[in-house]
C-alpha cells in the first residue's frame, strides 16, 4: 500500500483512526478465558466491531511476545484474520526493532516476506542500516520513532544540538532522505501536538503515526490543526480508550461505540482542515 492508497482509505471511511491492539491477558473479559485462544478471540471481536471506523490496526508486539510461542501464534492469527476479512486495512507491527544491518534484514524478512503486516515501528538510534532493510520491500513501510509521549522522551529526543535544533529534528531530517513518502512515516506523540508544525516543515508530505490520544490525554483537535497535510498525513492511534472501555460481555459493542465516536470527530476535522 502506498500513501495515495492509504489516503483513499481515509477519504472513504472519513476517518484516520488506528486501533492499537495492546492485548493484555490480565485485562481480558473473564468470559473469554475459557476460549482455546483468548487473545485471538478478543482481538477478532475488537476488529469486527471497529473495522467500519478504522483504517489501521497496530498490534503491540510486547503484549504477544510476553506469552512466548502462544503469543506469537495469537499475533499471527490476528493479522491473518485482518488480511482475509479486511484486506484494505493497514497493519502496523509495533515492534520498535533497531539493530545492525544484517540483523535488521532478518527482522524485515520476518515481518514482510510472508505479508504479515504493512509496516514496522523502528528505533533509528543505530542509523541508516537499522532502517534500510525495511525499505527494500515494495508497498511496505518503516515507521521511525521521532518524538514520543513518554515522560523520559526528553532524556535524548529533546537534546539541543550545536546548530540550534533538537536531536529528534536531526533524526527526522536525516532519515527522511533514506526513503520516500510511500515507505517512511514517523511516530510523533499526541502530547507533543504543538511541535507538529515544526515537524511538518521537515516532512511536509509524510504520514505521521500519532499515539497518545484518549487515555494519555492528547488532543485530537490540536493534532489535526498542527499535523494535517493536504492528504491528511495522519494515523491517530487509540488503544486503551477503545479496547478496554468495557470488560463485560458487551466489550466489543462498547469498543465499536468508542471507535465510532472518534471517527465522527475525525470526519469533522477532515472537513475543517483538509
Amino acid at each position: 500500500m502506498n500513501s495515495q492508497e492509504l489516503f483513499q482509505q481515509i477519504r472513504s471511511k472519513r476517518s484516520f483512526l488506528c486501533v492499537g491492539l495492546d492485548t493484555d491477558t490480565e485485562k481480558l473479559p473473564r468470559h473469554l478465558l475459557s476460549e482455546d485462544d483468548p487473545v485471538f478471540a478478543f482481538n477478532r471481536a475488537i476488529v469486527d466491531a471497529t473495522a467500519p471506523y478504522a483504517v489501521c490496526y497496530k498490534p503491540n508486539l510486547a503484549f504477544y511476545e510476553e506469552n512466548g510461542a502462544k503469543g506469537w501464534i495469537a499475533f499471527e492469527k490476528t493479522v491473518r484474520y485482518i488480511r482475509e476479512r479486511y484486506p484494505e486495512i493497514f497493519i502496523i507491527a509495533d515492534a520498535k526493532r533497531g539493530d545492525i544491518g544484517n540483523t535488521s534484514k532478518m527482522y524485515a524478512r520476518a515481518f514482510f516476506s510472508q505479508n504479515l503486516v504493512d509496516a514496522v515501528t523502528l528505533s533509528p538510534y543505530m542509523g541508516r542500516d537499522t532502517v534500510e532493510p525495511f525499505l527494500g520491500y515494495e508497498g511496505k513501510w518503516a515507521v521511525i520513532l521521532a518524538l514520543t509521549s513518554n515522560p523520559s522522551a526528553a532524556d535524548f529526543e529533546m537534546l539541543p544540538l550545536e546548530d540550534g535544533g533538537r536531536l529528534y529534528e536531526k533524526v527526522i531530517d536525516t532519515s527522511s532522505q533514506w526513503g520516500t513518502v510511500d515507505n517512511t512515516m514517523y511516530v510523533v506523540g499526541a502530547t507533543q501536538a504543538r511541535m507538529l508544525g515544526g515537524i511538518r516543515q521537515l516532512v511536509p508530505d509524510h504520514f505521521l503515526l500519532v499515539p497518545g490520544v484518549g487515555a494519555q490525554g492528547g488532543s485530537l483537535e490540536e493534532v489535526a490543526r498542527y499535523g494535517m497535510n493536504r492528504r491528511c498525513g495522519l494515523l491517530v492511534n487509540s488503544s486503551r480508550g477503545i479496547i478496554y472501555a468495557d470488560s463485560s460481555e458487551r466489550f466489543a459493542e462498547t469498543a465499536a461505540a468508542k471507535a465510532r465516536e472518534l471517527a465522527s470527530q475525525m470526519a469533522g476535522l477532515l472537513e475543517k482542515y483538509l
